[in-house]
């Protein structure tokens, strides 16, 4: 069949589904493949599942936890669905340091400002770095020379303002916020979205290059991504309740679509600094979702 009758068959289809019909169509599928996800990890042993948040620990933290094999590319596509598992624990932790500021008395500015510093402390500015370099690397000319300004170690003026909007965002918005109680709920609900976004667009944005982490990793299996995004989701729900959720489930779509069509235009794909910049990226657009809505 000659590919323009495929596409009129396509717009046929779809034009004659009613809006109900489309709904039912998205849920099947849905519905699908969260069984086939829940049968994979139901089907994995403890161990795996342990080595796998090992290994999510590892990348992700700077906790000294010690292994006895190194953390390579594929490690690190397995255990892509522990993301948001790990991005909850960094949660925790910032929430814990905004709550011991907050009963010392000091100023919501400086609580807000200790629970990132908290934050960036025990992942080792993992995703800033990434900020930082991709903010650099969209300044090139050429594809050649971003991806080579993006290899370059030192910072320039792209990725240091970068840097400070996306700081001064955080504060600001975590700041906002009336209580300690809410401030750690949206932490937690912070990095375990931003990181659960990180698996999905591994499949669907190509790296830009043969080699790096990014390529290394290569793209988690759809069940890997599909329970990455799901405890995400959870999370989210769980902290900002469901209309906030869905709102800030929107403006990560749409965060993720901006930061995949300028890696493709600027690089022809994604690499590990674009992971860290998405991942940034989620990170201001729900802490500001909850500093809006609470």
């Amino acid at each position: 069949m000659a590919l323009q009758e495929q596409i009129e068959r396509l717009r046929k289809y779809f034009a004659d589904l009613k809006l109900d019909e489309l709904g039912a169509v998205f849920a099947r599928h849905a519905r699908a493949l969260t069984e086939r996800t829940l049968t994979a990890l139901h089907e994995l042993e403890l161990g795996a599942l342990v080595e796998d948040l090992a290994v999510a620990i590892a990348f992700y933290t700077r906790l000294p936890l010690r292994r006895t094999t190194p953390v390579d590319g594929a490690a690190i596509a397995r255990a892509a669905w522990c993301a948001p598992l790990i991005g909850a624990l960094v949660g925790v932790v910032a929430g814990l340091a905004y709550w011991a500021a907050y009963r010392l008395n000091l100023p919501q500015f400086v609580c807000a400002t200790l629970a990132i510093a908290a934050a960036l402390a025990l992942t080792g500015c993992l995703h800033e770095d990434g900020l930082a370099d991709t903010a650099d690397g969209f300044g090139g000319a050429t594809r050649e020379e971003s991806l080579a300004i993006m290899r370059d170690g030192r910072i320039g003026v792209f990725g240091a303002c970068a840097l400070i909007v996306a700081l001064t965002l955080r504060v600001g918005a975590l700041a906002d916020l009336p209580n300690p109680a809410l401030a750690a709920w949206a932490l937690i609900a912070t990095h375990a979205a931003a990181r659960a976004s990180l698996p999905p667009f591994m499949r669907l944005v190509a790296p830009a290059r043969p080699d790096g982490l990014s390529a290394a990793a290569g793209a988690p299996a759809l069940e890997q991504a599909w329970t990455s995004a799901l405890i995400g989701l959870a999370i989210l729900w769980i902290a900002l309740g469901t209309k906030n959720m869905l709102i800030a489930l929107l403006l990560l779509v749409v965060g993720g679509a901006v930061v995949a069509w300028l890696a493709n235009r600027k690089l022809g794909g994604q690499t590990g600094d674009v992971l860290g910049a998405l991942e940034q990226v989620g990170e201001c657009l729900v802490l500001l979702v909850a500093a809006a809505r609470f």
